[in-house]
């Protein structure tokens, strides 16, 4: 279908893509989409997870370090990625019952291997960057449909930092006049939106709180020598202490303290990091184990840290979501961190927390065609709205 008569369309059957910055895989969901702006409405109608093979994860983990591929690299890991977002969306139309010719719009936010969102200086002039793969039109010659992708660069022209990219779409969704609610995503990273009562959208605070899954994932990946990719339920960090002493040092990272809007990544929770903490927690004589219990309480502390330091009050609701609601201990050490605040996550609501991202690409991609601003100012940093994402067909 064209862009003009999609345009002329008011319910729409559009998939939305997702690649995380755990690497895990790719969420694809289908879901009805009617009218744009304030008056969206969505209905889910299919959803499925792929994840990548070992190798490929490796591969992309491997990219994403930044010392690692170049040119040759990058480009074939584009196009695979391209394939495998392709196998995702085919797998998904046969799960909804759908053919592939009744789609008419895709959203792809696409791999991110690098998100540098502060200026730095570089070849004489001071630039921010950041850079998503996976090759789209793959998706537009075998679906048929037009792709909305590359979302994050046209917020950071406008001066913001390219993220964090959900609240727009958690605004339409989720605000409620007569409650301050947040929302907790737990990915790679951690991110949280507050939706202040009866706000508009230039009222609402977003930014990332901090590691989410990240550092979480890598010890368990240490821990079990590579057999393990993330803590099912948190069930091996319940298993141990946490160390008071590591959580310490561990919440002196000056990002916690650093005032919104801002972002993070990988850049920072790096090797790096991990090396350091594994320095400290090797001083302090701790297993494997007390690192891992400990690093799950740290990864719940940076949130309440966020809510109490950077939110104007305390929100009435904190609605979990990501890979990280499904932690057990996670989730319990942040309600005991945040023991004012009623912290549920979103199947305790009767949403789907593992399609909510892949959900909320799908409705930018309905934005960017009919040429609505959806970059939240207040949350990124950008000096105006913009539309976001690039259009291919």
């Amino acid at each position: 279908m064209m862009l003009a008569e999609l345009m002329k369309k008011r319910s729409k059957l559009v998939i939305g893509l997702m690649g995380g910055t755990s690497a895990d895989g790719v969420d694809a969901v289908l879901v009805r989409i009617d009218g744009w702006g304030e008056e969206t409405r969505m209905e889910q109608l299919a959803y499925v997870s792929i994840p990548f093979e070992s190798e490929v994860r490796r591969r992309i983990l491997d990219i994403a370090r930044g010392d690692f591929g170049g040119s040759r690299e990058l480009g074939r890991m584009n196009m695979l990625l391209g394939e495998l977002y392709l196998d995702a969306c085919l797998r998904l139309c046969r799960r909804a019952g759908v053919e592939p010719g009744q789609i008419d719009l895709i959203g792809s936010h696409g791999q991110t291997v690098y998100h540098q969102p502060v200026k730095e200086p570089y070849l004489g002039r001071e630039i921010s960057a950041t850079y998503q793969i996976g090759d789209v039109s793959i998706l537009c010659e075998k679906i048929g449909a037009p792709v909305v992708s590359d979302f994050r660069v046209r917020d950071m022209a406008a001066g913001g930092q390219g993220a964090p990219l959900v609240p727009y779409t958690e605004y339409l969704l989720y605000r409620k006049e007569g409650s301050d609610i947040a929302l907790q995503n737990i990915g790679g990273m951690g991110n949280i939106t507050f939706l202040p009562r009866g706000g508009a959208l230039d009222e609402l605070i977003a930014f990332d709180t901090g590691p989410g899954n990240v550092l979480i994932d890598a010890v368990v990946e240490r821990l079990s020598k590579g057999k393990l990719r993330y803590d099912e339920g948190g069930v091996l960090a319940a298993s141990c202490p946490v160390s008071e002493e590591l959580l310490d040092r561990l919440l002196e990272d000056p990002y916690l303290r650093q005032k919104p809007p801002k972002t993070t990544g990988r850049e920072k929770y790096d090797q790096a990091f991990l090396q350091d903490m594994y320095r400290m927690a090797d001083a302090l004589s701790l297993s494997d184990g007390e690192v891992l219990s400990t690093v799950t309480c740290y990864t719940a502390r940076t949130i309440a840290l966020a809510v109490r330091r950077h939110l104007p009050r305390l929100p009435e609701l904190l609605i979990v979501g990501g890979g990280g609601s499904y932690n057990l201990t996670l989730l319990n050490f942040l309600r005991e961190s945040l023991p004012e605040v009623k912290v549920v996550t979103n199947e305790d609501l009767g949403r789907d927390g593992d399609a909510k991202e892949a959900a909320a690409f799908a409705l930018l991609a309905n934005e960017a065609i009919h040429g609505v601003c959806s970059n939240a100012p207040a949350a990124t940093g950008a000096s105006h709205p913009v539309v976001m994402g690039k259009i291919s067909q």
